[in-house]
């Protein structure tokens, strides 16, 4: 069976920052390995959370079977708004956008994904650390490089976060994370919901995520804590953590679609009008 918090795809695009809680904490120390059924996946800390490296979840996945990832791509398009708030969002969705295109190993669409990672990197006013991540990723998209694109995507998401909290926007360092986990979740579920298994609605137990995504959001200045969207991710997270709660001896099919639910209507309320 599944290591109950393992926390899937929602790395998949957190940026390092948006995954998983509960696997068990190497004792003392701030980064290590889990043991997981047939593999060891590398993992940070991040505020206590447990947060496997996005590309290695990825490398357990497809030990379950292989669903049909084109089916779970999005198309993603230039936004037009100078919201921030909602740019952060939207740039951690579009890096889980990433991962599923290179699950999918869709050339086209990881191109497509790479050029819009740059654009939103000069919204954000982070460019500069992006570019270099970015780039790789579209010369490897050349070759068909999956390993290379995942391993990019990686450190694209850990720069990120890392230029932003030096910019002191540790808020919208946040936003990232979030939007990531919301897009990641949402392809989970939608996976799982299509040949549902427990073992594979265990992927999605992650209520010590979802907890630690909620308390960061009640730490955000008033100003944004205001902002339409973050009070209703705010609203869906306490829905999914209940649903949680109530699953910890296993994930009903009703359950697992009703969190595909509540990202998916989330994900709405990310993606601005597109020019």
């Amino acid at each position: 069976m599944i290591t109950r918090s393992f926390s899937v795809l929602l790395a998949i695009a957190s940026l390092c920052a948006a995954t998983t809680p509960s696997l068990s904490h190497a004792e003392g120390s701030k980064a290590g390995v889990v043991v997981l059924q047939g593999g060891k996946v590398p993992f940070d800390y991040v505020d206590e959370v447990v947060v496997p490296v996005p590309s290695e979840i990825f490398s357990v996945l497809d030990k379950l079977g292989e669903p049909n990832w084109h089916q779970e791509e999005r198309s993603v398009k230039t936004p037009d708004t100078t919201d921030r708030t909602r740019l952060a969002l939207l740039f951690g969705s579009v890096v889980a956008e990433g991962f599923v295109a290179v699950q999918a190993q869709d050339r086209k669409a990881v191109e497509e994904i790479g050029r819009e990672v740059i654009d939103l990197s000069k919204t954000l006013g982070i460019h500069k650390s992006v570019l270099p991540h970015a780039q790789a990723i579209l010369d490897a998209a050349d070759h068909s490089q999956w390993s290379t694109i995942r391993a990019e995507f990686d450190r694209t998401q850990k720069t990120v976060r890392q230029t932003m909290d030096k910019m002191r926007d540790a808020e919208l360092s946040q936003c990232v994370s979030l939007g990531g986990w919301l897009r990641g979740t949402a392809a989970v579920t939608s996976v799982v919901g299509k040949n549902y298994s427990a073992d594979r609605a265990e992927l999605l137990y992650q209520p010590d995520l979802v907890k630690h995504f909620h308390n960061q959001l009640a730490k955000m200045p008033a100003d944004m804590k205001k902002h339409l969207t973050i009070k209703a991710i705010s609203k869906g997270l306490q829905e999914i953590q209940g649903l949680m709660e109530k699953s910890s001896e296993g994930f009903k099919v009703e359950s697992v679609t009703r969190i595909g639910v509540i990202c998916n209507d989330l994900l709405k309320m990310i993606t601005p009008k597109t020019k």
